[in-house]
């Protein structure tokens, strides 16, 4: 338990997001070394849960990216304190920025937090990350985050899902509203792509707000013990 535990909301978590593209040259060892080491981080005080690995699908058209991080905190201080910490920032030089040429990074607080923080092995993701259009105001933000923290009702697949605005826009590319719902597996996320009359009404309730939509699906896999640093 970290030491902030005792005074941040039990009832929110800190999500944050690293989307990676390794390049096309990259030595497959050093990809898996990225991975292993990038996981082996569960071992510091402040990190309830981190999963790194390949991305399953990217449905974006404009941006592309091959590996994801997913990390939860308890607090933003917890988060600053993994990101600051040698270790951290040892396997960002030494196994990251070798062999990545893109990255995009988003945090959000997820408020009325229910469940575990700890996200299952071979549970599935769908990250779901969205750019307002620069007219869209206060109103046309509360509207795409009342429309993307309704979905769960209308999707019992989902066994969790998490709602909120970036705030670390300087790798975000200018996307600053974030989701992930986590499904038991794979199977789960495929009925919910069969629901696409559902989906799509969803969709057209924010379309109108939207600039730009990034939406990934992830598995995550069982915890690999890192390599020494």
């Amino acid at each position: 338990m970290s030491s902030s535990d005792s005074n941040s909301n039990r009832n929110q978590i800190i999500e944050h997001i690293v989307l990676f593209n390794v390049k096309p040259s990259a030595d497959l060892s050093a990809v898996n070394a990225m991975i292993s080491n990038l996981n082996g981080l569960i071992s510091l005080e402040s990190v309830l849960h981190i999963s790194a690995g390949p991305i399953s699908r990217c449905r974006s058209k404009s941006l592309a990216f091959t590996h994801m991080l997913h990390s939860r905190y308890r607090s933003k201080s917890d988060l600053v304190s993994y990101s600051e910490h040698p270790s951290h920032v040892s396997v960002v030089s030494s196994y990251v920025k070798p062999i990545v040429d893109d990255i995009m990074a988003v945090d959000w607080i997820a408020d009325d937090f229910s469940g575990s923080p700890i996200v299952s092995p071979d549970s599935a993701l769908r990250l779901t990350i969205l750019k307002l259009k620069e007219g869209a105001g206060e109103s046309g933000k509360g509207e795409v985050l009342g429309v993307l923290k309704g979905i769960k009702e209308k999707f019992p697949s989902i066994e969790q899902l998490t709602v909120g605005e970036n705030f670390s826009p300087a790798r975000a590319k200018g996307f600053s509203i974030c989701s992930i719902a986590v499904f038991n597996g794979r199977n789960e996320l495929d009925e919910l792509d069969a629901q696409s009359e559902l989906a799509n009404e969803q969709k057209d309730k924010v379309r109108e707000f939207l600039d730009g939509v990034l939406v990934l699906d992830y598995a995550v896999a069982a915890p690999v013990q890192a390599a020494s640093l």
